[in-house]
């Protein structure tokens, strides 16, 4: 029967398939489709809005409408059918792929001349879009904002960048700034980032990585100055500099 009620509502233009609400919903009622957060049945939502607070995008709400109505007993057998296993994300690895490595595969100094490179990455994922604010790794995190292009064209990322940092890569050309934005603000929020290194490229397109931190730090009203060091085409550090 309908009724008029509370139920859950999902903007999918801002969803990110990270999946965190379909964790967070305790009757199941939200689930992953084709890299979009759904209400797979009315009846399942109880609209008291539990997974609200885990979306990092923003892209639920709680609206007042015509719903069929909240049946407990259809949830019960719902959740004894459903599969165990934990949402996929928006580009099809399982969530729980978030990984903290072993200290003794990342070293906190940089390789000293001579000695045998290694990859100085301490997690997975990488890829701003795909680190949820909740991630472990984050917490009381030296954070390196790094554009996607700079790993590549700055041979010493590894050996001078990376150690002792938690990496977040992305493109603040051809990705959604106003959804960086929201997800910084959100890990600035909750996380107690100590520090923040911005890594960018002398394209033009690149100068909107720190301006994306800057507003995002405004928004959290956190204060944390960060240095931006600034990567030529060929590779040399062109500029290191301190931003209030």
């Amino acid at each position: 029967m309908k009724i008029t009620r509370k139920i859950i509502e999902i903007n999918e233009d801002r969803c990110s398939g990270c999946g965190e609400c379909a964790t967070a919903c305790a009757e199941g009622a939200i689930q992953i489709v084709g890299g979009k957060a759904k209400l797979v049945s009315e009846t399942f939502c109880d609209g008291l809005g539990a997974c609200l607070g885990e979306c990092p995008e923003g892209a639920l709400s709680i609206v007042e409408r015509e719903s069929e109505d909240f049946d407990p007993d259809a949830v019960e057998a719902h959740l004894k059918e459903a599969p165990t296993e934990k949402p996929a994300l928006a580009c099809g690895c399982p969530s729980q792929n978030i990984e903290v490595f072993p200290a003794s595969l990342h070293s906190k100094s940089p390789v000293q001349a001579g000695e045998m490179a290694e990859s100085a990455l301490s997690h997975w994922p990488v890829q701003i879009r795909l680190i949820p604010p909740s991630a472990p790794f984050l917490k009381n995190a030296d954070l390196l904002i790094a554009a996607d292009c700079t790993p590549l064209a700055y041979a010493g990322f590894h050996r001078n960048l990376i150690p002792g940092k938690v990496v977040m890569l992305g493109c603040p050309k051809f990705d959604d700034v106003e959804e960086y934005v929201r997800r910084f603000t959100d890990i600035f929020s909750i996380a107690d980032i100590k520090t923040i290194t911005v890594v960018d490229m002398e394209v033009p397109c690149c100068s909107k990585l720190p301006m994306i931190v800057r507003k995002a730090l405004s928004e959290s009203r956190k204060s944390i100055a960060f240095e931006e060091i600034v990567i030529s085409r060929r590779g040399e550090v062109l500029q290191k500099r301190a931003v209030a």
